[in-house]
């Protein structure tokens, strides 16, 4: 590997960029963009002022001096994506879903394995500061026993029959979509924060419009859909607008998610409360430089992000004193901090289940993907299903 590490970002759309600027925060050097046309590819590549390196997938897999490639397109390329660039000897991050179905996502784990290459789901929301100080509490005690968590995912971009993005398509994005798009991000922040596993859930889930009105042009990812002059045409759609799913732990801990990308006002609010026997933890992604710790026979505390205050873990990926905020760039930045760290240490080689890896891991999407299945399996079964 070249003592400066390379990478390229692959897609063009509103997480591409994040991806791009990100990496440049991390001090890791971007060598060029790739879109779905050498057209989109040479635009992106000006608008970022990046080298106009690379105008196809194929022409970044056949240069040896990229070491990376983070793949953000839409969730029916993950697969054969992620499989190409690992079997050309690079490292890979990946946006999730990590693949459309398990038997993708586990044929890639085994991939992944065998290349010796580090492969990467992009569940940045581990790596707000607060969430692995959430961690931490579980880790050293201080909440007891975790014995119940609940919370949400909720957003509006989707709300109007007209609002249309091909994440809507199960073609492009799979059966499910609020689950599998925003659902997995809670479910893997919540089983990293309690050190436990999912093992089994409930689900019940709604389409809100079972037809939709598609632009007839493209519309980008939290544009506002289209304008009224926009010509439309009617579309079935059969993936989820909302939903609940009950879940069980390993641990004995139960709990509850509601996921909504029909919720008037709420832009992009994650939050979570975890109960354990001592404390209880909530936090809120809209306001995620605070961290509420709720207490029985005390007077509850509000926990303000500042790396002098918190456990190394967490003040190792917080870069601003306290009450300078840090946000949603900041946990990409932290995400590919630690990815490329990883890297460089050749840590990602020796990870199990005694030692997991320090950020998401090919295995860990695949997981996401199980619990996915047994979610749309309970809501079409109407009852309890286990994880396989």
């Amino acid at each position: 590997m070249n003592s400066e590490i390379r990478s390229v970002v692959v897609g063009t759309g509103f997480i591409g960029p994040v991806h791009v600027e990100a990496l440049r925060r991390a001090g890791v050097c971007v060598a060029g963009i790739v879109g779905s046309s050498p057209e989109k590819s040479r635009a992106a590549a000006e608008t970022l002022g990046l080298p106009d390196a690379f105008k196809t997938l194929d022409d970044v897999l056949s240069d040896p001096t990229v070491d990376c490639v983070h793949l953000t397109t839409p969730n029916r390329f993950h697969f054969p994506q992620a499989a190409a660039v690992l079997k050309a000897g690079k490292h890979v991050i990946c946006e999730k879903p990590l693949a459309m179905n398990s038997a993708e996502s586990a044929e890639l784990v085994q991939i992944a394995a065998d290349s010796g290459r580090a492969a990467a789901v992009a569940y940045n929301i581990r790596f707000y500061p607060l969430c692995h100080e959430a961690a931490a509490r579980v880790r050293n005690g201080s909440i007891g026993k975790v014995i119940h968590i609940n919370g949400s995912y909720v957003q509006d971009w989707l709300l109007r029959q007209n609002d249309f993005n091909w994440r809507v398509l199960a073609a492009d994005g799979g059966e499910l979509r609020a689950v599998a798009d925003i659902g997995t991000h809670w479910l893997d922040l919540i089983q990293f924060i309690s050190g436990d596993k999912i093992v089994s859930v409930c689900a019940d889930l709604r389409t809100v419009y079972p037809t939709r009105q598609r632009p007839i042009g493209n519309v980008e990812t939290f544009s506002g859909g289209p304008s009224a002059e926009t010509p439309t045409e009617s579309v079935e759609i059969t993936t989820e607008d909302c939903g609940a799913v009950m879940f069980r732990m390993a641990g004995g801990a139960n709990g509850c998610l509601w996921v909504s990308q029909t919720t008037a006002g709420k832009k992009n609010c994650l939050r979570f409360e975890l109960g354990g026997s001592e404390q209880s933890l909530a936090w809120n992604s809209e306001s995620p430089n605070t961290l509420e710790i709720g207490n029985r026979d005390q007077p509850n505390q509000s926990l303000i992000r500042d790396p002098a205050l918190m456990d190394a873990s967490a003040a190792t990926i917080a870069n601003y004193p306290g009450g300078h905020n840090e946000g949603f760039p900041d946990s990409f930045k932290q995400l590919f901090r630690t990815v490329y760290g990883c890297i460089r240490s050749g840590e990602f080689a020796a990870t199990s289940e005694h030692a997991p890896a320090l950020f998401p891991t090919f295995a860990d999407g695949h997981r996401e993907i199980l619990i996915c299945e047994a979610i749309l399996n309970s809501h079409r079964r109407r009852g309890w299903v286990d994880v396989n």
